[in-house]
């Protein structure tokens, strides 16, 4: 019976311990903060941006609107001429994704 406790304990424990982790082109397992394209367009970057962003604690809680969508109507964009991203890790413990647009 006690080797029953302590399994359900350790799985529950192990279960709790969840990882917020972002995509990235690189991954750092203690930091990371990187900045990276998505896409462009053949014309110029716009004078305007916007951002949008996600955060994640524990890889337990997630909220936010990283949408491209959401990053354009913060900066007044209607015509999108390139979108990159940043994200950033501390420790597995707290992620943030960004979505930046620029445009007219």
């Amino acid at each position: 019976m006690k080797k029953a406790i302590l399994l359900a304990a350790a799985v529950a424990a192990a279960s709790l311990t969840g990882c917020a982790t972002v995509a990235s082109p690189v991954t750092g397992l203690l930091y990371s903060d990187v900045n990276y394209p998505i896409t462009a367009t053949s014309s110029e970057v716009g004078s305007k941006t916007g951002e949008a962003t996600a955060t994640s604690i524990l890889g337990i809680f997630a909220s936010g609107d990283a949408s491209v969508a959401a990053a354009a109507k913060a900066g007044g964009i209607t015509k999108i001429k390139t979108v990159d991203v940043k994200a950033s890790n501390i420790l597995t413990l707290y992620a943030k994704y960004t979505v930046v647009v620029t445009g007219e």
